[in-house]
């Protein structure tokens, strides 16, 4: 199993308030296998075929407001990344946030709006 690169896409998001069609259509169109998370209630995590690891997620949202797709990048450290946006003229959209497991992510937007997110893993 290889670890990515920081500063690497290295997860996926996509939220909906239909997650039983969209495991259906990404399973149907791609073959990625879903399961759910142990760790989190109402997110079922992507795997790609014969893969070791989830490369994403299908976060369960109440209504179709919150419908999104979204790019994680892997990053050393949080806090610099979002200080680092800023000074490049992006904005912190969400601010640092730690999950009960250690997760660290913070949401971004780059200077034309287009929204991603940075993370660092829980540590094992």
């Amino acid at each position: 199993m290889s670890v990515p690169a920081f500063n690497t896409v290295a997860w996926f998001q996509v939220g909906t308030d239909a997650p039983e069609e969209a495991r259906r259509f990404y399973g149907d169109m791609f073959g990625w296998q879903f399961n759910l998370d142990p760790d989190e209630d109402g997110y079922d995590l992507i795997n790609y075929p014969e893969a070791d690891i989830p490369s994403g997620g299908i976060a369960h949202m109440p209504d179709a407001s919150g419908n999104h797709a979204i790019f994680y990048v892997l990053v050393q450290d949080v806090d610099a990344a979002c200080a680092e946006a800023e000074k490049h003229g992006g904005k912190v959209t969400a601010p640092a946030t730690t999950t009960g497991n250690g997760l660290k992510f913070a949401h971004l937007a780059d200077p034309s709006g287009n929204e991603f997110a940075v993370f660092t893993p829980p540590a094992r």
